[in-house]
C-alpha cells in the first residue's frame, strides 16, 4: 500500500486577541474596536477589528491617541477567552483531520492540519478548505485558508492572503504563487529584517532568486532555511497534537451585571455556541453548569438537567433563567462560565399502541417552574429507601425513559396508593379488635372488608421509638360511595390516622 501524498491545510486567524472577545460580543461587531493591553496609563493596542483599521487606528496607540477618534468601542484583553477560543478553533480542525500542529503566536492564531487520505470524507483539499472555513465562520471567526503539499508553503500563504478566503497551491508550483507575497509572512528577526531591507528585498520571490553560497556566507546557516521557505521546498517534521473535547465557554463581562435578564443574552451567544460544537459531533447537550464570577472574588454555580438531551437553545435559556431566579446570585457578575457534558441525540422508537410521552421541552420547563414554588428537594421521583418506616423514601431527579408496552401474560396493574401528607386523625369504632366504621372528613363509613392488621415498629434503641398496626379497608359511606384506604393505628399513642387513599 503506497503512503499518500503529503497535503496541509493552514487555519490562520489575524487580530485574535480581537476576534476572541468579538466572538461573543454580536453587537460590537457593526463598530471599530479596538483591545488595549496593559496598565493604566501605559495601555496600548495590540489588536483591532476590520473597521478600526478603515478609519485609521493602528497597534501600539495609546489611550489617548484611541480617544481621539469618536464611536470607538474599547475592549480589555481576556486571556482567558483567547484560551477558551484557541481550543475551539484546534477542536474544529480536529474534526477534520486527527494530525494537527499548533503554530500559534501571541497576536494570531494558526494551525496546520495534516489533511492526506481525507479525500474520501470531504472530497478535494479545495472542498474540504471550503468547509473548514465554513466551519469557522460559524464560530464567528474571520480566517483563511491555504491549502499545499508543502507545510511551510501553506503556512505562508495563509498568512499572505485576506480573511475569508481558500486557496490551494497546485503541486510543484509553490515558488510561483509565493513569489509576490511580503517577507512579513516568514519570522524574520529584526536583523534579519534591516539587512534585506538594506538590499532592496521585499518580496519572497527575490528572497528566493538570491544565490545560496553567497547568503550563507553573509547571513549564515539561518538564511538558508528562509531562502528554502521563499521556494516553497523546506521540509517539516510534523508534530501533531491531541486536542481534548471540552465544551467550555467563558466571557467576562464589559461592566458589572446585576439584572438576570441583561445575563442571559450574553448566555444565549454562549450556548448558541456550546450547541453548534455538539451538533458538528452529532452530540446534545446533556447537562449544562453555569459559574458566575461575583465581585468580592465570590463564586456561584449552578447545574441544570433535563429529562433529557437536547440542543433547544431556547429551552435551555428557559431552564437557566428559571433555575438562577430560584437561586440568585448574591453581588454583582463579573464573568460566566459555561460547561457542558454531551449526550446522545439518539431517539426511541415506541410501540405504535404506547401511551404518548409528554414532550421533553415542557416536561422540564414544568418542572422547573414547580421546583420554584415548592423547593428543590421537593420534585423528582420517589424512591424508597432501605427502612420499615412508611414514610421511608427520598427524592430523587425525574428522568423520562420510554415505556414499554403491555404485552400478553404482563402482570394488572395495581391500583396506586396515593399517600396524605400529612396523615389526618380520624375516629374509628371496633368490634373485636378490628375496624367496623370511622369517620373521614365529616363524612361516616361502614367497613365492609378488612384487611390486616400489619404490625410494625422498630428504632427501640433511640426516642425516636415507634410501633403501628396497618388496616387496608374497603368501606362504604352513607351514599353508597366505595372508599379504599388505609388506616393506621399507633400502638405508643393509642391514636387512628388515615394515612393513604388508593385510587
Amino acid at each position: 500500500m503506497t503512503k499518500p501524498a503529503e497535503v496541509y491545510a493552514c487555519l490562520h486567524v489575524r487580530e485574535f486577541p480581537a476576534q476572541a472577545l468579538l466572538r461573543l460580543r454580536p453587537e460590537f461587531s457593526s463598530k471599530p474596536c479596538v483591545v488595549m493591553e496593559g496598565e493604566l496609563p501605559l495601555q496600548r493596542v495590540c489588536s483591532l477589528n476590520g473597521k478600526a483599521h478603515k478609519i485609521g487606528l493602528a497597534h501600539d496607540m495609546t489611550q489617548v491617541e484611541v480617544d481621539t477618534f469618536s464611536g470607538v468601542t474599547v475592549l480589555r484583553r481576556s486571556r482567558s477567552e483567547e484560551t477558551t477560543t484557541k481550543a475551539i478553533l484546534l477542536e474544529c480542525a480536529g474534526g477534520f483531520s486527527p494530525r494537527v500542529e499548533d503554530r500559534s503566536e501571541d497576536s494570531s492564531f494558526l494551525c496546520v492540519i495534516d489533511i492526506a487520505g481525507t479525500q474520501g470524507l470531504f472530497g478535494p483539499p479545495g472542498i474540504l478548505a471550503e468547509k473548514l472555513l465554513g466551519r469557522v465562520d460559524a464560530l464567528g471567526i474571520k480566517a483563511s485558508v491555504a491549502v499545499s503539499a508543502n507545510f511551510h508553503a501553506a503556512i505562508a500563504l495563509a498568512k499572505g492572503q485576506p480573511p475569508q478566503t481558500v486557496k490551494v497551491i497546485p503541486t510543484g508550483e509553490e515558488m510561483a504563487v509565493l513569489a509576490p507575497l511580503p517577507l512579513t509572512v516568514l519570522d524574520l528577526s529584526e536583523g534579519q529584517a534591516e539587512t534585506f531591507a538594506l538590499w532592496g528585498i521585499r518580496t519572497l520571490g527575490m528572497l528566493a532568486g538570491l544565490p545560496e553560497k553567497e547568503l550563507i556566507s553573509r547571513m549564515g546557516q539561518a538564511a538558508k532555511r528562509l531562502r528554502l521557505m521563499a521556494r516553497g521546498e523546506m521540509l517539516h517534521l510534523f508534530e501533531p497534537l491531541e486536542p481534548a473535547f471540552v465544551l467550555h465557554e467563558r466571557m467576562e463581562l464589559d461592566t458589572p451585571v446585576e439584572l438576570l435578564d441583561a445575563l442571559m443574552f450574553a448566555v444565549n451567544v454562549m450556548l448558541e455556541q456550546l450547541i453548534l460544537r455538539a451538533t458538528a459531533r452529532v452530540l446534545a447537550l446533556a447537562s449544562i453548569s453555569i459559574t458566575l464570577c461575583l465581585e468580592g472574588n465570590a463564586v456561584h454555580t449552578r447545574t441544570v438537567r433535563p429529562a433529557l438531551p437536547t440542543n433547544d437553545r431556547q429551552l435551555w435559556l428557559k431552564l437557566l433563567h428559571l433555575d438562577l431566579e430560584a437561586h440568585p446570585p448574591q453581588a454583582a457578575i463579573l464573568a460566566v462560565v459555561l460547561g457542558a457534558e454531551p449526550g446522545s441525540t439518539s431517539k426511541v422508537q415506541l410501540g405504535l399502541f404506547s401511551p404518548q410521552l409528554p414532550e421533553p421541552s415542557r416536561l422540564d420547563v414544568t418542572l422547573a417552574r414547580i421546583r420554584a414554588i415548592v423547593g428543590e428537594g421537593n420534585v423528582g421521583r420517589a424512591v424508597l429507601e432501605d427502612t420499615h418506616r412508611s414514610d421511608g423514601f427520598r427524592m430523587e431527579p425525574f428522568y423520562a425513559s420510554p415505556s414499554k408496552p403491555l404485552e400478553a401474560g404482563d402482570a394488572p396493574m395495581r391500583p396506586a396508593m396515593r399517600r396524605l401528607r400529612s396523615a389526618e386523625p380520624i375516629y374509628v369504632t371496633l368490634q373485636s379488635e378490628r375496624p367496623k366504621a370511622f369517620t373521614f372528613r365529616e363524612c361516616r363509613y361502614t367497613v365492609e372488608q378488612a384487611y390486616g392488621p400489619w404490625l410494625n415498629g422498630g428504632e427501640w434503641w433511640t426516642a425516636t421509638l415507634w410501633g403501628c398496626e396497618q388496616w387496608d379497608l374497603v368501606a362504604r359511606a352513607q351514599d353508597g360511595g366505595i372508599l379504599c384506604c388505609c388506616l393506621v393505628r399507633d400502638l405508643l399513642r393509642e391514636q387512628w390516622q388515615m394515612v393513604a387513599l388508593y385510587d
